[in-house]
């Protein structure tokens, strides 16, 4: 039906038919938004969803590869790396595990897990052979974060890059050194205890 039939010929419609012209569009774009906006909000949800979902049951590195590609600039993309990272390391791809911890360094780290690229930049670079780096980043990390629950770790790989550098002595004065901090722990205890046996029945590695 006409808007102006509503109206006859009354002079008002020409106005009333102009301000819905002026509306329609407004409101269309309203409309539009408001889609968009819970369109978007059901599609967030919908991917964190999807990439807890990736992180919970990616297993192998070719599954975590995978989530990484889909997922990897979510929220969940920082920690779907740290695992991927954790998943190289354990299958000896040290070069990969490092590149990625390297990545992930910094403001780039997830919320709460700064520490943890640090400390597997370490590892990465003890596995790779380069222990002159691995115990400069184990040193400052261990210094930095003395009361960080991942500190004693880095201490005790700077007791194996020393041991592995060929400096025996200064590994079991470090060694020394660590049990006496951690007196009373015996978890604690017992990971020293390890470090020292490897070191004294090996020397170099």
């Amino acid at each position: 039906m006409n808007v102006k039939n509503w109206f006859g010929d009354d002079p008002l419609a020409d106005d009333f038919v102009k301000e819905i012209k002026a509306t329609v569009p407004w409101l269309l774009a309203a409309a539009i938004a408001v889609v968009g906006y819970y369109g978007v909000k059901n599609y967030r949800a919908s991917r964190r969803a999807a990439a807890s979902e990736a992180f919970v049951s990616a297993y192998t590195a070719e599954e975590l590869e995978e989530a990484v590609s889909r997922f990897g600039g979510s929220d969940a993309g920082g920690a779907l790396k740290l695992r991927l990272a954790k998943k190289y390391f354990d299958g000896g791809r040290y070069q990969e595990a490092l590149d990625l911890y390297e990545a992930l360094s910094g403001d780039a780290a997830p919320d709460g897990f700064a520490d943890i690229p640090e400390v597997g930049k370490a590892q990465c670079l003890e596995a790779l052979g380069n222990y002159t780096d691995s115990l400069a980043a184990y040193e400052a990390f261990a210094e930095a974060n003395p009361e960080n629950y991942l500190a004693l770790s880095a201490r005790l790989g700077s007791v194996r890059s020393l041991a592995q550098l060929g400096e025996r002595e200064k590994a079991l004065a470090r060694v020394a050194e660590i049990r006496e901090s951690v007196k009373g722990d015996s978890v604690s205890e017992a990971r020293v205890d390890a470090i020292e046996d490897c070191v004294k029945r090996y020397g170099v590695r």
